[in-house]
């Protein structure tokens, strides 16, 4: 019998299915490759092996600097007593009575306000790092993450700062203004209090928060307004208070006192609440 011939459609068929199958294959991603962040490895002791960097204090950059590798002492409060420290080019640590052999002294330069030290001069790191006594006095270790840590409290400082200061009620923005401008406010438009106030805060932020918080400030800036009105008088030599219509005493300013924080205080007591509802009458 004659082999029956496959039709064209049965030849191509097998063909047509293995094409589709390759168009819906699911398409497999590759996971992206994660960065690694940096290994360092530490000694017995903890130190930790990675390049560092040192700095001149106040930002001097001259061309060079030395400071003493020989001479200087450290007190070892686990053996204590004070020991040696000395910086060679051939000896595995800087303390001299640790040390084996002659011992070649090197020099410890900063060149342009800086000194880079490669992982491998553990020595030197540690010198500079942990026992040289002109540490925080001539130079400094840059620590890049303590930088950053104290830039973010800062910005925080700032932002809240800022927000006390964008939600003040006017008068106490004029109190707070008050002790860093004087008897300026009184002329300043509410606009420009608003800016004043807004650049204070961003410019001394600490002391902007440490003033709003004060419960005196506005005590304060009352006796100040009062004095400005001509309501009360104080005296040429600052340690008096009296009635302005008539000279009568309202109280004296304590030695080395600020004559308008002590004012503050006193109208906290029996008689000065009494004169300070008088007063408040009268501004009103």
């Amino acid at each position: 019998m004659a082999k029956k011939q496959k039709t064209k459609i049965e030849v191509e068929q097998p063909q047509i299915q293995e094409e589709i199958a390759v168009k819906t294959a699911p398409v497999v991603k590759q996971p992206k490759e994660q960065r690694k962040k940096p290994t360092y490895k530490k000694l017995e002791d903890g130190w930790e092996i990675k390049d560092r960097t040192y700095y001149l204090k106040h930002n001097k950059k001259p061309l060079s600097r030395s400071i003493k590798a020989a001479g200087i002492y450290w007190f070892d409060e686990e053996k204590g007593y004070e020991r040696e420290l000395k910086y060679t080019e051939n000896q595995k640590t800087v303390f001299v009575d640790e040390m084996q052999g002659d011992q070649r002294l090197a020099h410890i330069i900063f060149r342009g306000g800086a000194l880079h030290l490669e992982k491998e001069k553990t020595v030197l790191q540690k010198l500079l790092s942990l026992y040289h006594p002109h540490k925080e006095k001539i130079y400094y270790e840059h620590k890049p993450m303590l930088q950053a840590s104290s830039e973010i409290d800062i910005l925080e400082l700032e932002i809240e700062a800022l927000n006390a200061a964008k939600n003040l009620d006017i008068d106490m923005a004029e109190a707070v203004m008050r002790v860093e401008l004087g008897s300026k406010v009184s002329k300043m438009s509410s606009k420009e209090l608003k800016r004043d106030l807004l650049l204070y805060a961003k410019k001394n932020s600490q002391l902007f928060l440490d003033l709003v918080n004060d419960e005196n400030v506005m005590l304060r800036n009352f006796g100040i307004k009062a004095t400005e009105m001509g309501i009360i008088s104080l005296s040429q030599d600052q340690r008096m208070f009296t009635w302005a219509s008539n000279n009568r005493k309202l109280m004296n300013v304590p030695f080395d006192e600020h004559p308008y924080s002590a004012l503050a205080a006193w109208f906290k007591t029996d008689e000065g609440m009494e004169i300070y509802s008088n007063i408040e009458k009268r501004l009103n």
